[in-house]
């Protein structure tokens, strides 16, 4: 007869293999998504030279703003309240938060046309491109949140791969144009057929029209996640359009190419932030106490793997370099060393993060995100303006590492009121 300790360490077991097969899925859709992205970044810098590829990657900042605004109001309060819930729920939520995704795309899409039309010149069409194509760019990536909130992080993976394998034909008619707005019309075009792909996938139509209940629905959450995601990517932002006016546009695409090269790394990292605010929440309703130890060996696993990516990339000789970002590598290889500490600094901070999520304690992730980001656009601008473009990585390295201390620093005082005095944050229905 199986004793109830042999039934015990089967569960554990059994539970580790799941866990390890949900973080296996998180790490292969970012590598599917993160390739993708990284082909295309090469491919714009080698096909556009420096200057233009800084426009292209004003246009790139500029959607990973938009994007954080629907993370913050669709997907991140479905995957903290709707991760490993029943069905039912899981697909009411989803049809609500996608929608509320698409409602996104379509009213700031329509603010970047206008801005678009207005700037002109060589920025105005590439924002004009980018407007057009938000709506679909945003879908996609909700529906990879869905599927991990569901734990099918296999459906998410093979959205990706749907939207990899429509980048090449569009690439390839982009090139033929080259300009960056055909460019940025070729990604966002690929995005939005992964985006259909992801309805047939789930058999979930979006509403729009409940995206105001959703909203509603979500607000304590929502917003603060909201303020929390636009100024981190805000940072990033302000940090590019400060560099640009200081430095010059070329300056742009020397940050840009210097994390292509962290890219590799950078997909293990957003690999795991997929997956790490589900788990999180998984670990804390399961075993409370020990939701601090998973946070620390995340961050510090990552860390570590920035570090030891960022060394091998300082033993990557000059020709292959060249081969790979072209005229962009000479200015790009300067900044190795202060962005992989700054990656490393990110990647500690991101358990911390993933912690505070799933304990649901929004007001201190913002705090902590507020000083984060007030500290890397100072940061980034100060050294700009001290140092040039090699400044203001240093700049930032500094501070993403001091970010990550608050962040952890947060947790400690999340988790000493949690065990105070626990009060459940899931929500099923």
């Amino acid at each position: 007869m199986t004793t109830e300790k042999e039934q015990a360490t089967a569960s554990a077991g059994s539970a580790r293999r799941a866990l390890v097969g949900r973080l296996s899925w998180g790490l292969a859709d970012q590598a599917a998504s993160s390739v993708s992205n990284f082909v295309v970044g090469i491919y714009v810098a080698r096909s556009l030279g420096v200057t233009a590829f800084g426009v292209f990657s004003l246009a790139w900042v500029t959607y990973g703003v938009v994007l954080n605004v629907s993370r913050g109001l669709a997907t991140d309060p479905l995957v903290v309240r709707f991760s490993g819930v029943p069905d039912a729920s899981w697909r009411g939520a989803v049809a609500r938060s996608t929608g509320t995704a698409l409602g996104v795309g379509a009213a700031i899409g329509a603010a970047c046309l206008v801005a678009g039309l207005g700037l002109g010149g060589r920025v105005g069409p590439a924002f004009t491109a980018l407007a057009v194509m938000l709506p679909g760019l945003l879908l996609q990536d909700a529906w990879r949140f869905s599927f991990f909130a569901a734990g099918t992080g296999r459906k998410a993976f093979v959205n990706d791969v749907v939207w990899g394998v429509a980048l090449v034909p569009a690439m390839m008619v982009a090139a033929r144009v080259g300009s960056v707005a055909a460019f940025v019309l070729a990604w966002g075009a690929s995005a939005t057929v992964a985006a259909g792909y992801g309805y047939l996938q789930s058999g979930i139509l979006p509403r729009v029209t409940e995206a105001r209940g959703w909203l509603r629905e979500q607000r304590d959450l929502g917003y603060r996640y909201l303020v929390e995601n636009v100024s981190l990517s805000g940072a990033s932002q302000l940090r590019a359009y400060g560099l640009g006016a200081i430095v010059g546009i070329g300056a742009v695409g020397a940050v840009r190419g210097a994390e292509l090269l962290m890219g590799p790394f950078l997909a293990v990292l957003m690999g795991l932030s997929l997956v790490t605010v589900p788990e999180a929440a998984r670990v804390l309703r399961q075993a409370p106490r020990r939701l601090g130890k998973f946070c620390l060996l995340l961050g510090g696993g990552q860390a570590v793997a920035a570090l030891l990516w960022g060394g091998a990339l300082l033993l990557m000789p000059d020709r292959l370099g060249e081969l790979v970002l072209g005229a962009v590598w000479h200015s790009a290889s300067q900044l190795i060393v202060p962005i992989t500490l700054g990656v490393a600094g990110a990647g500690l901070g991101t358990g911390a993060a993933a912690g505070l999520r799933a304990l649901g304690a929004a007001r201190r992730s913002l705090r902590c995100q507020l000083f984060a980001s007030a500290c890397y656009v100072s940061g980034g601008l100060g050294g700009a303006a001290a140092g040039g473009t090699v400044g203001s990585a240093w700049g930032v390295a500094a501070a993403t590492v001091s970010g990550s201390a608050v962040w952890w620093l947060q947790l400690r005082f999340a988790l000493r009121e949690r065990h105070r005095d626990p009060i459940p944050e899931v929500r099923t229905s």
